[in-house]
Parts: C-alpha cells; sequence; structure tokens
C-alpha cells in the first residue's frame, strides 16, 4: 500500500509556537491509516527540520505530498509560509495567501467585516510615536471605558489588555507598543463570549457552520484571554445555550465572515453576544486544533471524528 506522505508543518517563530507545538502533535497522532505523517519543525530562529534533521524547505518538500499547515501567528498564518508552499507548487491546508495576511490583520479584517455587513466594535489605531499618555487621553475623548487594548496582528490573545480606566490604559499601551508600533483600541461590548467553526464543503455544504460554542472564562479573568484559553479553567460549551435564533445568527455570521475574507478549507469567528446585538470580533484562518481547541470539540458535538476532519482536510487540499 502506498501512503499519501503529509508533512505536519508546526512551531515557527511567534509568541504562539507552543501551541502550534501542540496542535501539530495532536495532528500527527490522528492521522488517518492511509497518510505517513512527518514532522516539519520550525524553531524559534526559524530553522527548518524534517523528521528531527536540520534541513530546509526545498529538501523538506521533495519528501511530501502535501503540507498540513499547523503553524500559528506570524509566518505560518499571515500568508507568508503560504506564499513559500506556493512558489513549490506544494499542495496545503488552511486558507491562501491573501486571506490569511487579511485574517492576521484585526483591522483589513474588519474592514471586510464591516463590508460584509457584520457589526463590529468601534476602534481607534494609536501609535507608539504619538507617545502613550498621548495616544490614551485621544482614546478616552473617542470611546468610553472600559477598553480592549489588542495587537494588530496576532492570536490566542496574546498581548490583549482589558483596562477599565485612564492610567491603566497608559500602561496598556507601553506594554503593548514593545510588540508593535501600530496597535489598536476597542470598545469593550459587555456580553457573552462565542466562537463558530466553519468548514468547506462538508457534510453537502459549501460552508458548513459548526455549533456555536459559549465560553465562560473563570472568574476575575475579564475576558477570554491567553491564560484562560490554554489553562482548561475556562468552561466551554457546545452546542451553547443562546436562543435558536441567535445560534442561527451567529452561523450565518461565521460564514459570511468566512467568505468575506475569501477563506478555504476552515476558519473560525470569535463573537460577543450582547444586548446590542451579535459582534464581530476576530476571524483566526487556522485555529488551534489541541485537545482543548475549540473545534475539536464542536466536531465530537456533531458526531465527527477528528481524524474524519484531518482526512477532509487534507482532501481538499491535494484537489486544488
Amino acid at each position: 500500500m502506498s501512503f499519501i506522505k503529509v508533512g505536519v508543518l508546526r512551531g515557527g517563530p511567534s509568541l504562539e509556537h507552543e501551541i502550534s507545538l501542540k496542535t501539530g502533535k495532536s495532528v500527527l497522532l490522528n492521522l488517518p491509516e492511509k497518510y505517513s505523517g512527518s514532522d516539519v519543525f520550525i524553531n524559534k530562529e526559524g530553522d527548518w527540520h524534517f523528521d528531527r534533521r536540520p534541513s530546509d524547505p526545498e529538501r523538506v518538500f521533495r519528501s511530501i505530498d502535501v503540507i498540513f499547515n499547523a503553524l500559528h501567528g506570524r509566518y505560518g498564518e499571515d500568508g507568508k509560509v503560504q506564499q513559500l508552499l506556493e512558489h513549490f507548487a506544494i499542495p496545503y491546508t488552511g486558507s491562501g495567501v491573501m486571506a490569511s495576511a487579511l485574517g492576521m490583520n484585526k483591522l483589513l479584517a474588519r474592514e471586510e467585516f464591516k463590508k460584509a455587513g457584520l457589526k463590529v466594535p468601534k476602534a481607534v489605531v494609536v501609535n507608539a510615536e504619538n507617545g502613550s499618555l498621548k495616544e490614551a487621553e485621544r482614546v478616552f475623548k473617542t470611546i468610553s471605558p472600559p477598553w480592549v487594548v489588542k495587537p494588530i496582528s496576532g492570536g490566542s490573545s496574546v498581548g490583549v489588555f482589558l483596562v477599565k480606566s485612564l492610567p491603566a490604559l497608559i500602561s496598556a499601551l507601553e506594554m503593548a507598543f514593545n510588540s508593535g508600533q501600530e496597535i489598536f483600541v476597542e470598545e469593550y461590548i459587555a456580553g457573552k463570549e462565542a466562537t463558530c467553526g466553519v468548514i468547506d464543503n462538508f457534510r453537502g455544504e459549501k460552508h458548513y457552520a459548526l455549533p456555536v460554542v459559549e465560553i465562560i472564562p473563570p472568574p476575575g479573568s475579564g475576558f477570554f484571554n491567553y491564560d484562560a484559553k490554554y489553562s482548561g479553567e475556562t468552561k466551554e460549551i457546545c452546542p451553547a445555550n443562546f436562543s435558536l435564533s441567535i445560534k442561527k445568527e451567529i452561523e450565518n455570521m461565521a460564514r459570511k465572515a468566512h467568505s468575506a475574507l475569501g477563506c478555504r478549507h476552515y476558519s473560525r469567528t470569535d463573537f460577543i453576544v450582547s444586548p446590542k446585538g451579535v459582534y464581530t470580533l476576530e476571524l483566526n484562518t487556522l485555529p488551534g486544533l489541541t485537545e482543548e481547541s475549540l473545534v475539536p470539540k464542536a466536531l465530537r458535538a456533531v458526531g465527527a471524528s477528528y481524524k474524519e476532519f484531518l482526512d477532509h482536510l487534507i482532501k481538499m487540499a491535494l484537489k486544488k
């Protein structure tokens, strides 16, 4: 029997390196039997390794049939590694160059969401050149507290701060500017957090929406931050306890967000359900696939196995 050789790309130079290692490990352990999986590891310095030996992209690509992209964050999720894969004509899972770049840039993604008719929180872009005090005062005059301070690029809620006072906002901006010259500050929408995955060409639907997951962060965390995501203390209710109409609305919004950015294969979009309506926060073009991750939990809720999901993604990648 000849196996399809799958290179599972994981690690990378981003702040989400450790999460990517876990996603990649889960993929390697759950590949269906018809696939032969190889570990394609990129260290934090950007050096490539193939099955634990130093290598380079060209040698890796000569040894595999398809790449399963298990990277998260900078380089792996922003369109850069996608450009490399397309240069070598290597099939790969996940969104292409443009959708990846849009999904990683929260400001550009917001604009596409608005064009698609999706509601997003108010936001102000701030620049380190103007100084934390001046920019905090500008935010204070534009948006009422509390505020959410976010990097323009990144995922897993790395570098995100929820602040309620002007002094706290100044401090948060100073810390946030360590990771980038430009960041943005969003109005805080009080409500219940939710997320919804979308899979292409699944179960007879062009864009199949997985069940909505309701996220209840641990007391005191304020929101679904990095620690809450991976500590195991957050409650994740799937299917969510929202009304049927709200769940349908979120599913439709997840499909719209997926299409608005031109995503392919799969994505997961985060929302806030508030008395003022449902707000779209951001879209993940390569959502986590660890044991604690949300997409595998939603798959189990509809009776779909992890192996079935991986098989589906690889088949779509090979069909391109």
